[in-house]
């Protein structure tokens, strides 16, 4: 059959095309990561090979020993990555290197900013390694042959990053990838040994088989020796060494080969238990946040070893959704090799591994916090809505979560969530029983709430909660190292302790003087509320909305109504400033008519305060016009 039957045009995924157009310009700042990439990619295809093998010995054929081997050919000016692992078919080769994900791709796009240090950056949060070979060739071939394939099952895979690649069917001896780099002019430099030797032992000493090269000959007529291959890596599994033979470079390189990530990590925890049950864990807290990360139901996990053989990626067994974003690895002594994920599901150790990992993630944060604040500052700024779901989902480490929390609050006024739960409690007053908190959509909403007034009066710190899942997650607290959380804004003002003999005398003095007010404000509003009454807690504000005690918090029903749930209807707690100009101006207030405006339009100036959205923001306005004018002639 002639060449133009069997071999097929296709063009790339749109979302490929804008990042080879990246890729082609030279978006990294360091050319040579390309090596690491592409070393890495043949190492997890060898894993994966390593895994299926386990039911199936015949993928192996004869030829068990997996290794990398790293070729060039300087008059052809090629670098070709060889690996003997899984291979690819032609469907695989497809959806592998014709699309950048299998989800996501338009949100990759739609955050491509234009700007090359921060995209390139971004970059690394996708699973886009393969393609960082155009940084240095002008076209790409590979050659692939699946394990299960025969000779003739192999494919040939050729772009020149232009947008369109070409397939055909070829032949070849042995399963597995071979990458040919054609290089461009000037990219001379990656076809020298010594470059080369450099680059993997900088970047790959720690993969867990031997990635080879041709033996530096003695002499020049030597050939025999030249042919000869050697690993010029350790290629011994880094997790198994000891942490002080390990060195930081090694730690995050290491990282960069299991993540993907093109950033180093921010912390990480290796360790070596022994007992009742033996097991290697090495896990890593990132430096940025993944581009999907509020996707719950995205790919998550750690990679999962059983006596240091390979057995899956993202199992997610060993990490409950709220650490998501944590990579690494565990190797058990304790599972059988033939480990499936239905086994996971139901085994006894999965489940103290997994408690036994969420532990040592949980302490990981608590020593990083302690040690290194701006570092803690850096991970909470990226992932702490993600944590705060852990109250929710985790009631036995609960407590250890709260303690990770970062807020905002009264005391340093700022958005930047920095103040602790703990320093909170340390700066409560001697009298203070309970942990006072606001909960809003934005910061400013919190910091300017009327609801504050009077906890700013007496100098009572209140925790600004700002985050929209925040509700949420204290209503699985209630409560931390023994003092309860108390919402600013819901039921009766109660300051315990805090509130003296004398406010309680002004407060029932006031509900008795304007009790003739209060009826005629609720003949007005009607059904709109649950109640009207006088507060002590405003001070410049003449009117507030409140949730009645036992009812769901106005931010509660705000949020699960956007997520387009059904929530029942809650009626707020209408309350006025007896002190305020113009309470005592609508009190005077002799017409019916008036007076049911200057209430419509103070209940309402009260819930755009609160909810910031009114049913009928045109009706307010109306209204408002309507009062001004009449105090204007």
């Amino acid at each position: 059959m002639s060449e133009t039957a069997t071999k097929k045009t296709h063009s790339f995924q749109t979302e490929v095309k804008q990042l080879l157009h990246l890729m082609v310009h030279s978006l990294y700042s360091n050319k040579e990561i390309f090596l690491r990439e592409l070393i890495s990619n043949a190492a997890d295809a060898a894993d994966k090979l390593r895994f299926k093998a386990l039911k199936d010995s015949s993928l192996y054929g004869d030829d068990a020993d997996l290794k990398i081997r790293i070729t060039t050919d300087k008059d052809a000016k090629t670098l070709t990555i060889s690996d003997n692992g899984i291979g690819m078919t032609e469907q695989e080769v497809i959806n592998n290197l014709g699309t950048i994900a299998k989800s996501g791709t338009a949100d990759f796009i739609q955050q491509l900013t234009g700007d090359q240090k921060k995209d390139s950056k971004l970059i690394g949060q996708f699973g886009v390694g393969f393609y960082s070979a155009f940084i240095v060739a002008d076209k790409v071939t590979v050659v692939t042959r699946g394990a299960a394939a025969g000779i003739n099952g192999a494919v040939i895979w050729e772009s020149a990053g232009d947008g369109e690649f070409t397939i055909e069917q070829t032949e070849k001896e042995n399963r597995g990838t071979d990458i040919i780099l054609h290089l461009k002019e000037g990219e001379e430099e990656f076809l020298e040994e010594f470059r080369l030797r450099n680059i993997i032992g900088k970047y790959s000493d720690h993969i867990s088989l031997p990635v080879e090269m041709k033996k530096m000959a003695s002499g020049e007529d030597d050939k025999a020796e030249k042919e000869e291959f050697e690993a010029v890596n350790k290629a011994t599994a880094l997790w198994t060494r000891s942490k002080s033979d390990i060195s930081v470079d090694e730690y995050q390189e290491f990282y960069k080969h299991i993540s993907h990530d093109f950033q180093d990590a921010l912390t990480w925890s290796h360790n070596q238990v022994e007992g009742n049950q033996e097991y290697t864990s090495l896990l890593y807290i990132p430096s940025k946040a993944p581009f999907d990360l509020w996707n719950r139901d995205r790919v998550r996990g750690v990679k999962l070893y059983v006596q240091r053989v390979f057995i899956m990626d993202d199992a997610e067994q060993f990490l409950p959704v709220y650490l998501r974003f944590v990579r690494g690895l565990i190797d058990s002594n304790d599972l059988p090799l033939n480990v499936s994920r239905e086994i996971l599901q139901d085994s006894k150790v999965t489940q103290s591994l997994r408690n036994a990992t969420v532990s040592r993630i949980l302490k990981m944060l608590e020593q990083l916090a302690k040690k290194d604040k701006e570092k803690y500052q850096q991970f909470w700024n990226e992932f702490g809505q993600v944590l705060k779901e852990g109250t929710g989902e985790d009631f036995a480490n609960k407590e250890k979560i709260a303690k990770l929390f970062r807020f905002s609050s009264t005391h340093t006024d700022s958005k930047e969530q920095t103040v602790s739960l703990d320093e909170y409690i340390e700066r409560m007053k001697p009298e203070q029983e309970k942990i006072y908190y606001i909960a809003t959509d934005s910061f400013l909403a919190a910091k300017n709430s009327p609801h504050l007034e009077v906890f700013r009066k007496k100098g009572i710190e209140v925790l600004l909660m700002h985050d929209r899942i925040d509700e949420w997650t204290i209503s699985h607290l209630n409560e931390y190292e023994g003092k309860q959380f108390v919402s600013v804004t819901q039921g009766d003002l109660d300051l315990g302790n805090l509130e003296d003999a004398e406010d309680k005398k002004a407060q029932e003095k006031a509900s008795e003087e304007h009790k003739e007010l209060v009826e005629r404000i609720k003949t007005v509003l009607g059904d709109k509320v649950a109640d009207v009454k006088v507060t002590m807690r405003l001070t410049n504000t003449p009117a507030c909305i409140v949730a009645g005690q036992g009812d769901m918090p106005l931010q509660m029903v705000k949020m699960l109504q956007a997520a387009g749930q059904d929530v029942p209807d809650v009626k707020p707690v209408f309350e006025i400033n007896p002190e305020h100009a113009l309470i005592n101006l609508v009190e005077k207030e002799q017409g019916d008519e008036q007076f049911a405006e200057w209430v419509d339009v103070l209940f309402d100036q009260a819930l755009l305060a609160e909810q910031g959205q009114l049913d009928d923001p045109a009706s307010f306005a109306s209204k408002l016009n309507k009062l001004l004018l009449k105090l204007a002639s």
